[in-house]
């Protein structure tokens, strides 16, 4: 029996051609194809700069050392978010301010936010988790009123606007991860992005080395290797010219489940913000039985996630003076990290695929099967 993988990469001859063309050149770092790839980012997210990263990681360290941001200041973070959103902070030298998350939308508290604002409090790094957009909006007004830095966490948030404004382009600076399960990718790498020149001449300099110019052996700077490459470029080119398929893909597959998961009180989806455009990256439930239901639909051969864990109770944390928890509701997040689950959510799913994903969730609860309408 055929296991269905819950994510997996959209990758065919388009790449295949791509990267053959910068093998065939012989030049295979960083060059005329990265830049390419960064001027259709900007095209698309109407961000005045973009610099292409080896990683994302690397790519929220680069915005924070830009913002000056460092040795005992103080960086407001959400407690449910990939660990690398917090490992950037403590590599920048700067401690973590774990931030409650809303429940219903999963993203940052704002109502907490205020609440846990010092004289070493530097930014907030909103993260815009499962392609659902934050109150960018509110974040704003917090900033401004406390003269604070924002660095957007858009890892996950490619098309997502907030009030016709691309994520990852609201805040000082921002940026998206191209992981392998993201809804493009390039294997590993990232970009960032912002509309500020002095951040951008900062990063493009902090990731050559700290050198203006690539190539030369002047150093004006400490600096650092973050280069990308033209293979990683090549195959990104491919993945945005797919990036409008993705998309409706990916909704297609949210409202088909949506539509033959059968209605209950068990079940239930992230909230979205009104004057917001998310992107299902993922097709999310959550349920109080969401850990149960996930060993269930594994025994049916059906892969699924959990949300990610909480920041607060990583192992790697405890007793960190890196990080800061006397603010978190550590119950809340352990709730929100038990009732998440991610179901198979890769672009090419097929409708036999889907079908038996929905059967066996409305068997777990105990509910008659009938699919309706189409996919596609």
């Amino acid at each position: 029996m055929n296991k269905i993988i819950q994510i997996y990469p959209w990758v065919d001859n388009q790449e295949l051609k791509e990267v053959t063309k910068v093998i065939k050149s012989t030049f295979l770092t960083e060059n005329k194809y990265t830049e390419k790839f960064e001027k259709k980012f900007r095209s698309i997210t109407k961000a005045k700069y973009a610099i292409a990263i080896n990683n994302w990681t690397m790519g929220l360290f680069c915005c924070l050392k830009a913002l000056k941001i460092g040795k005992n200041d103080e960086v407001i973070v959400p407690d449910i978010t990939f660990i690398a959103s917090a490992n950037a902070v403590i590599l920048a030298g700067a401690k973590v301010v774990l931030c409650n998350v809303d429940p219903e939308t999963l993203n940052i508290s704002i109502s907490n936010i205020e609440k846990m604002i010092t004289k070493r409090t530097k930014a907030i790094m909103p993260v815009h988790l499962y392609g659902n957009s934050c109150n960018m909006t509110k974040i704003l007004q917090i900033a401004k009123k406390y003269k604070l830095k924002i660095i957007e966490d858009a890892a996950q948030g490619l098309g997502v606007f907030h009030k016709k404004k691309h994520v990852g382009t609201i805040g000082d600076v921002g940026g998206f991860s191209f992981y392998g399960n993201k809804l493009i990718t390039t294997g590993e790498g990232g970009i960032i992005t912002t509309n500020n020149k002095k951040i951008y001449d900062e990063i493009k300099q902090l990731k050559n080395h700290g050198r203006k110019v690539k190539g030369k052996f002047i150093h004006e700077k400490i600096g650092y290797n973050f280069m990308f490459t033209d293979i990683q470029a090549a195959i990104g080119l491919a993945q945005l010219n797919k990036l409008k398929k993705i998309i409706n893909k990916k909704l297609a597959i949210y409202k088909y489940y949506k539509s033959n998961i059968k209605k209950n009180e068990e079940i239930k989806y992230i909230k979205k913000l009104d004057k917001t455009l998310s992107v299902y990256w993922f097709t999310n439930i959550i349920t109080k039985q969401a850990l149960q239901l996930k060993k269930f639909l594994s025994q049916k051969n059906i892969e699924s996630r959990n949300c990610f864990y909480p920041l607060s109770l990583q192992p790697c944390y405890d007793n960190n003076k890196d990080i800061i928890k006397k603010y978190i509701n550590k119950k809340n997040s352990l709730n929100i990290y038990k009732s998440l689950l991610s179901l198979p959510s890769a672009t090419q799913i097929n409708m036999n695929e889907l079908n038996k994903v929905i059967k066996n969730i409305n068997s777990f609860y105990g509910k008659k099967n009938k699919t309706i309408g189409k996919f596609s």
